[in-house]
């Protein structure tokens, strides 16, 4: 999609060079009408990957605080089917996941066929998070890159279908949204003086993220850097990237569930021949 930055490789990444604006000349109103033609899809979609079975979504969403992690995730959800659909939030380790490898409590959160999981964070805080703030040394997180991208190539080569989105947001605009959080009673349960705290590590979470994106960046487990300023933006992207993924497999799950029809009604003329 335009304004959007695609990632399928490993290369150098500079976030100060991408936008976190929606395109200018993008109009809201057509937007929203495109974004609500995208969601009927996304459902139907989502029906067929249940039904047939074959593989699994996994989407990641990762980005700094005030992203809009939690706002995509209640989008995503409004347009997807309940039954098949749970979110995985990743926080601060427990004294039991500390005592395994890093990745041991994200492959427990993977969906199997015919689910979608939503991680809320997820394996990526093992070298965001515990780089900048040197929680384990850098010959420990730094070899965890290739870690990920074998663990990625896993879940791929076990009919996951893998989408990382980076949402992407100004340090301006995260200061506007930290500042609405105090002047609007709804928002104020979000208040916590360790964003503003985070932010004086603003340019180091910038490196740890461009390496994190750099690096463990494939086609078959690509990372999409969302243009986020504009929350009905984030959607627009998020859902028709997601869309545009999962219609590549429509004609064989299609097929798939033609055959498992054509095969039941099979059994049931044989019963109803039998019992004649």
């Amino acid at each position: 999609m335009k304004g959007t930055t695609r990632i399928e490789s490993t290369q150098k990444v500079d976030l100060s060079q991408i936008d976190t604006h929606h395109p200018r000349q993008l109009d809201k109103e057509a937007a929203e009408a495109k974004l609500n033609g995208l969601a009927k899809d996304l459902e139907e979609l989502q029906d067929l990957l249940f039904y047939a079975g074959q593989h699994g979504l996994l989407i990641v969403l990762q980005g700094m605080d005030t992203s809009g992690k939690d706002g995509t995730i209640r989008h995503l959800l409004g347009c997807t089917n309940a039954q098949s659909t749970r979110v995985a939030p990743f926080k601060v380790p427990t004294p039991e996941e500390l005592a395994h490898d890093f990745l041991w409590r994200v492959h427990q959160q993977t969906p199997g066929k015919g689910g979608v999981t939503i991680f809320n964070r997820s394996h990526y805080e093992d070298v965001l998070v515990v780089r900048v703030h040197e929680i384990v040394p850098k010959e420990v997180w730094s070899k965890r890159y290739d870690m990920i991208n074998r663990f990625e190539e896993l879940l791929v080569e076990n009919s996951t279908i893998v989408l990382k989105f980076f949402l992407h947001i100004s340090k301006e605009e995260q200061e506007q949204r930290l500042l609405e959080r105090e002047q609007e009673v709804e928002k104020a349960w979000k208040l916590s003086a360790g964003d503003w705290k985070e932010r004086e590590h603003w340019l180091d979470y910038q490196a740890a993220y461009e390496a994190a994106i750099g690096k463990c960046a494939t086609k078959e487990a690509p990372w999409i850097i969302v243009p986020a300023d504009s929350k009905w933006y984030r959607n627009l992207v998020v859902t028709e990237t997601i869309v545009e993924a999962l219609r590549g497999y429509k004609e064989g799950w299609l097929k798939h569930l033609g055959d498992v029809g054509a095969k039941a009604k099979a059994e049931l003329q044989a019963y109803r021949d039998a019992a004649k």
